[in-house]
């Protein structure tokens, strides 16, 4: 059983940034997918990032291109999110998430991070 513990997130002030990092108890293949999603009460868990872990290949929802970045440390199993200049509408609760391939479905991905706070104040 594959364990992610995700750390980062916290309370910041819009335009501000926040790191999230995500470490897999076990070395990923090359063919595995990891993802950052994100979820606010009462809607459906939404897809932000996603790279592929052999060759680093990367997608991002609309909504935060170019303002996050996903990256990976193969040799730490661990992979990232930076997020920038942060907007009120990013505040949510962010989990990891590793898959097998590409999908913005939560559906897709078997191991699940616990989950971490970012709040964006205005």
């Amino acid at each position: 059983q594959v364990q992610l513990v995700e750390s980062g997130g916290g309370s910041v002030q819009a335009g501000a940034s926040l790191a999230l990092s995500c470490a897999a108890s076990e070395r990923p293949y090359s063919s595995h997918f990891m993802a950052w999603f994100r979820q606010v009460p009462g809607k459906e868990r939404e897809f932000v990032a996603g790279i592929r872990w052999g060759y680093g290949s990367t997608y991002y929802a609309d909504s935060v291109k170019g303002r996050f970045t996903i990256s990976r440390d193969r040799t730490e199993n661990t992979w990232f999110l930076q997020m920038n200049n942060l907007k009120p509408e990013d505040a949510a609760l962010y989990y990891c998430a590793q898959g097998n391939s590409y999908s913005t479905s939560p559906s897709s991905y078997r191991y699940w991070g616990q989950g971490t706070q970012v709040t964006v104040s205005s």
